[in-house]
């Protein structure tokens, strides 16, 4: 397998998740022998690619090794080529080590997904290699640049959140505004009035109001919604509509 990876391009894949509160990414421990012990060095899931694979499909591989679901949301957002992006000597022994390659320069390509935390599995990868979620308020130092690759990802995402519908990808099937709410104010970072984000909402015909009700919260059960995703698409042909 090691003779296969082309060791100069690879691929990081900026995994987002909301828990009703906070927006999260998924990090893995750098070494599967650190699985134990959630203070080794983190990382982003990623691979070198293999020689044969396209980048989308080395994306897909990684996102399902470590999450064990196909068909969700997948965006490349950026190519990062800084030639000092390795130059920490501990990180580039540990690649070298771990790939078996005689590697000097590595340039990643980046892409986010997003989906639903009570959605994804464990797998075999995941457990060995103690993949957790890590509100992105917080997050720890990472190794060679993937703390900035995030950031990127957080930047294409709040403005890409703006003109597409893509809360629903991290949303329950089911939910009430005031969740959609607090999801834009996550990602978004910061307060939204809760009347004009409930008005605007309201106006927007693909978000249809069902005769259901949440159950089992510690409040009043708010009425849950669907999104229309073929009524949305039927819309859009004719202009952009999904702005707030």
């Amino acid at each position: 397998m090691k003779a296969d990876l082309n060791p100069h391009i690879s691929v990081d894949c900026v995994v987002f998740g909301f828990d009703g509160n906070e927006l999260n990414v998924l990090l893995i421990n750098r070494d599967p022998a650190d699985a134990s012990h959630p203070t080794g060095k983190l990382k982003l899931p990623g691979d070198l690619i293999i020689r044969s694979e396209m980048l989308a499909a080395a994306a897909q591989r990684i996102l399902t090794e470590f999450t064990g679901l196909h068909d969700i949301y997948l965006k490349q957002f950026g190519i990062f080529d800084d030639p000092q992006r390795l130059d920490s000597s501990d990180d580039l022994e540990w690649l070298r080590n771990r790939s078996g390659l005689s590697i000097e320069r590595v340039v990643t390509v980046a892409y986010y997904s997003l989906v639903k935390i009570n959605h994804s599995i464990q797998t075999d990868l995941s457990i060995a290699y103690h993949a957790c979620w890590y509100p992105c308020a917080s997050i720890p130092a990472l190794i060679f640049d993937h703390n900035r690759i995030i950031e990127n990802g957080m930047e294409v995402l709040r403005r890409e959140l703006l003109t597409e519908p893509l809360c629903f990808e991290l949303l329950p099937d089911k939910f009430a505004i005031n969740q959609l709410q607090r999801l834009y104010e996550a990602i978004l970072g910061c307060s939204l009035d809760n009347r004009n984000f409930r008005k605007k909402i309201q106006r927007l015909p693909y978000i249809e109001p069902l005769n259901e009700r949440q159950k089992g919260v510690p409040h009043k059960p708010a009425r849950l919604h669907v999104f229309d995703n073929e009524k949305y698409l039927l819309l859009k042909k004719d202009h952009t509509i999904f702005i707030l």
